[in-house]
């Protein structure tokens, strides 16, 4: 109500809730949904929202009083403001920004952006649902897409027949909610991902060099499976995806795949980076993830478990190691590193259990008496003292059971 009452005060032309706030409100009280709270609010203004946030900021601390801003910053061309409110004691972002409009020159690249109306706001949103206003002043909601008609349905429909031509993470976040709302993507939206994903209009493609993918099969794909994996129910979100063909945005290897699900729970188990081990399924790994722009620390990872899975395979050959020491070595040699080798254990490199032995108990053992007692017996530094320390931790364990 106090923000009502602002909106109406800020002297703004028009001042609407827009996206998710609204298509929670509705589910929660038509549809009897949980309540999910209110993170952050999404607010658009038809004018510069940055010329009329000051009015909304003096009509809600006349409203709450003088501590409800915390912070006020200004992002971006178009003068999109970030309010971080506090109400009641509880934290409540609010960005407020100004009606505009998107086309997609190129496909799956940043649209261009320009000023418009809070109609033309709406219909460059992803999904029907996102698509609904109310408006401040009159309380009026404004569903010019039939997203409150979809809600009923349980429904995801894309606002457009070239949705997911212009931005194909729209699937991503389309399983994002499905996972979270239960809704299911409708038939003619389903159809239009089948088509779209089977024509695959955009100029980049699987093979051409990673870096010059477009953004919405790059970097913003990326951000949105990082949501998708920190946020969301990821089994049934991932689900959703593979169910719609979507995983193909990665690589085919990982739409064919039936093992991602074990694997990340095996890496969620050993406490790694989840994307770094959905990507480890792709036919090459290290091309995705320079796609997809991981974090250094994931590629290294990835790195490191491709070193490892080779030198496996070259070992076979000549056989496996029998004792724990020797699994240590081949462990425990240049290129490896724990982490490492839980990417083996999460993908199924090698055989699990000595893998897991190591993991668990091996590579804690340690040698009986330290470099310092080795020294106060009179042997001196160099490197004897460190092979005599491998010796004696070697002889430990030859006392553990593979």
């Amino acid at each position: 109500m106090a923000l009502r009452r602002a909106g109406s005060g800020s002297g703004a032309a028009s001042v609407a809730l827009v996206g998710g706030a609204v298509r929670d409100l509705l589910l929660h009280r038509v549809h009897n949904d949980p309540w999910r709270g209110l993170p952050d609010l999404d607010l658009v203004v038809e004018g510069r929202a940055s010329q009329w946030v000051a009015g909304l900021v003096a009509a809600l601390v006349d409203q709450l009083g003088p501590g409800v801003v915390q912070r006020c910053q200004e992002h971006g061309a178009y003068g999109t403001v970030e309010l971080e409110l506090s109400v009641a004691g509880e934290p409540v972002l609010l960005d407020v920004a100004t009606a505009r409009r998107e086309s997609y020159p190129v496909p799956a690249e940043n649209p261009q952006v320009s000023f418009g109306c809070l109609a033309d706001d709406l219909a460059r949103r992803d999904f029907s649902i996102n698509a609904m206003a109310l408006e401040l002043a009159s309380g009026t909601l404004l569903d010019p897409h039939g997203g409150r008609e979809d809600l009923e349905r349980r429904q995801l429909r894309f606002l457009h027949g070239g949705s997911v031509r212009d931005d194909p993470t729209r699937l991503v976040r389309g399983a994002r909610y499905a996972a979270r709302l239960g809704l299911e993507l409708e038939s003619a939206s389903t159809e239009q991902a089948r088509v779209t994903l089977a024509a695959w209009p955009w100029g980049w493609r699987l093979g051409d060099p990673p870096g010059q993918a477009p953004a919405a099969l790059g970097t913003r794909l990326r951000m949105e499976l990082e949501l998708l994996l920190e946020r969301e129910p990821w089994l049934a979100a991932l689900t959703a995806l593979q169910r719609w063909g979507a995983l193909a945005l990665l690589d085919p290897a990982l739409q064919a795949d039936r093992t991602w699900p074990r694997r990340l729970r095996w890496a969620l188990r050993l406490g790694l980076p989840p994307l770094a081990a959905l990507v480890a399924g792709a036919s090459d790994p290290l091309a995705l993830a320079e796609r997809l722009q991981l974090p250094h620390r994931q590629h290294r990872l990835l790195v490191q478990w491709l070193t490892l899975r080779r030198r496996l395979q070259e070992r076979q050959g000549d056989g496996l190691p029998l004792l724990a020491e020797h699994w240590c070595g081949l462990l425990e040699a240049p290129g490896c590193s724990p982490e490492g080798v839980a990417l083996a254990i999460a993908c199924g490199t090698g055989p699990r259990r000595p893998l897991l032995r190591w993991w668990q108990r091996w590579r804690q053992v340690k040698a009986a008496s330290t470099a310092a007692d080795l020294l106060a017996a009179g042997m001196r530094p160099g490197p004897e003292l460190g092979q005599r320390l491998r010796e004696l931790r070697a002889e430990r364990l030859r006392l553990e059971r593979l």
